[in-house]
């Protein structure tokens, strides 16, 4: 083992983008005017970057006419479509703080982002799948008094908006987006709090600008790549690592469909002849398991991005079998824009399923003993800290919250991480899901890694129940490959002893069809647990 401390620096020698997402924005459709910049699969339409432009100018017009301006927040509650781009990048140009909520709320956690953030315009969708989403604005509407405009998109309400734009210059959008600096806040991105409401995480032009242009840069995007974003918008993976780092390149965004559909994003990926591919694991295994699958063509895909938890090694192998030798690994959270570390396109295969990659250029990083706060030698698991550009402002009106995680500078993950000699790191976990029994820790990933290797399983979690002799035991959750029969205790037992350590060797088996999952695909362990406490009877 090193006796080096676990700190790395990325690179230096490409420097940050200074400007704002409106003037970076600007340069690329100038620059690609008549490139193709975003394409919207489930209804066909096509913007070249000049016609991008010439929407996004008329929705920031329009924004401006409505009485917004710059530190005015303003929500966004849709899936993935196209005016959400626009309104993405009209807000950047207007200087208003994009305010991002998640699809998949309701009107308890709608209200409380309303409220929490002072949002002044709302622009929804009027309705997707089973949700009623203006039935739901109206419900809150009275609780929310700063709320003084409901766009709903696709309706005379979203016309107006944009027809209510010619009332304003050009001049005056120009004069607008000059007074702006690219160190204001201009994202609210609310985290998935586990325990209580979630917090939002307030970014500036500086911050996400940046953050999607390195990962780009990390993918080797020019303006000839065609990236497909199945990944939700309202999150930094497709409004950041998807959106902006397609802005900063000039490259296309592809839009397969409203909410993930593998078969639909792999016929995307087809059709429009996709070079790169973003996905958390989850996501490639339900493409990957289509009984159709090997009918796609996906000869055009070279690179992606794979992230949100780590990537299992039978599944990359995959991956890799299909020709996208050049995919990504990357790891990162809300509070950091989100990217800290990535794996580069020319990794060895052992980087790219045994780390998360290593540091980001113009960001740092280190591994911290939780008490001490001290960096720990290479080799030895501590929390990793991130500290560079990228760092958010703070979490919007909440300095005690912000205290809590930003210390000097540098962001505290609440991830276990190990740094290897070489500057890459592997996440072991998160402090909180580390499973303590009889004295042991034990990090789930390790098993979860292990149980990949049984040829009966597709998917597997593994989580800490409560027990009254070691104080906690081991529950993995199973998801079986079609047709296969649903495996006992017993039997996992069996196939693992000899191979894992007896108090590694879950006690617990749950066969489901289904993990419980936010939006953004990572799986909700706090469900899992508090489900299987109820299912088995284990609450001590």
């Amino acid at each position: 083992m090193s006796h080096d401390p676990s700190y790395a620096a990325g690179e230096t020698d490409v420097p940050l983008i200074e400007a704002t997402i409106g003037d970076t924005f600007d340069q690329t459709a100038s620059r690609y005017a008549d490139r193709e910049a975003l394409v919207e699969c489930a209804t066909g339409r096509r913007w070249t970057w000049a016609q991008l432009q010439a929407d996004v100018d008329d929705a920031a017009r329009g924004l401006l006419a409505a009485g917004i301006q710059a530190g005015d927040r303003v929500g966004i509650w849709a899936p993935n479509c196209a005016e959400w781009t626009i309104v993405q990048f009209a807000t950047a140009k207007v200087g208003a703080i994009l305010v991002t909520i998640n699809p998949a709320y309701r009107t308890h956690e709608l209200g409380f982002v309303l409220g929490q953030a002072g949002i002044r315009m709302l622009v929804a969708t009027p309705e997707f799948k089973t949700s009623d989403y203006a039935a739901m604005i109206e419900q809150v509407r009275p609780d929310c008094p700063a709320l003084e405009q409901v766009v709903l998109i696709g309706t005379p309400s979203w016309d107006a908006l944009l027809a209510g734009g010619t009332d304003r210059s050009r001049e005056d959008l120009a004069i607008a987006q000059q007074a702006l600096t690219n160190t204001d806040p201009i994202n609210i991105q609310y985290t998935s709090g586990t325990t209580g409401f979630p917090k939002g995480a307030t970014l500036s032009h500086r911050n996400i600008l940046n953050n999607g242009y390195f990962v780009g840069q990390l993918c080797r995007y020019t303006e000839a790549d065609r990236v497909c974003i199945p990944v939700p918008f309202y999150h930094c993976f497709g409004m950041v690592m998807g959106n902006l780092a397609c802005v900063t390149h000039g490259a296309t965004m592809v839009i397969p469909a409203p909410a993930f559909d593998p078969a639909a994003t792999l016929q995307a990926t087809q059709e429009e002849k996709v070079t790169s591919l973003y996905g958390v694991p989850t996501m490639f295994i339900a493409q990957w398991s289509l009984p159709d699958f090997a009918d796609y063509d996906l000869s055009t895909v070279r690179t992606g991005i794979m992230a949100g938890s780590p990537c299992p090694a039978e599944l990359m192998k995959k991956v890799i079998a299909a020709g996208i030798e050049e995919m990504t690994i990357c790891y990162g959270m809300t509070e950091t824009s989100p990217v800290s570390t990535q794996t580069r396109v020319d990794d060895s295969f052992e980087h790219k399923v045994g780390s998360v990659g290593r540091v980001g250029p113009q960001l740092e990083i280190k591994v911290v003993d939780q008490l001490t706060g001290d960096t720990v030698p290479r080799g030895e698991p501590g929390e990793l800290c991130t500290k560079g550009y990228s760092v958010m402002l703070g979490y919007w009106e909440q300095p005690e919250k912000t205290a809590e995680v930003l210390r000097e500078g540098w962001m505290h993950t609440g991830d276990i991480a190990v740094m290897g000699d070489d500057g890459y790191v592997q996440i072991t976990g998160r402090i909180k899901d580390i499973v303590i029994r009889g004295g042991e820790n034990i990090y789930p990933r390790e098993i979860e890694e292990f149980l990949y290797t049984h040829p009966d399983i597709l998917d597997a979690q593994v989580i800490g129940v409560p027990d009254e002799r070691f104080g906690e035991e081991l529950c993995a959750w199973i998801r079986m490959r079609e047709g296969t029969p649903p495996l006992t205790a017993d039997a996992l037992r069996e196939f693992a002893t000899g191979q894992l350590a007896h108090y590694k060797i879950p006690r617990y088996v749950t066969i489901v069809e289904q993990f419980p999952m936010t939006v953004t695909g990572k799986v909700r362990k706090v469900e899992m647990r508090e489900k299987s406490i109820a299912d088995l009877g284990l609450g001590i």
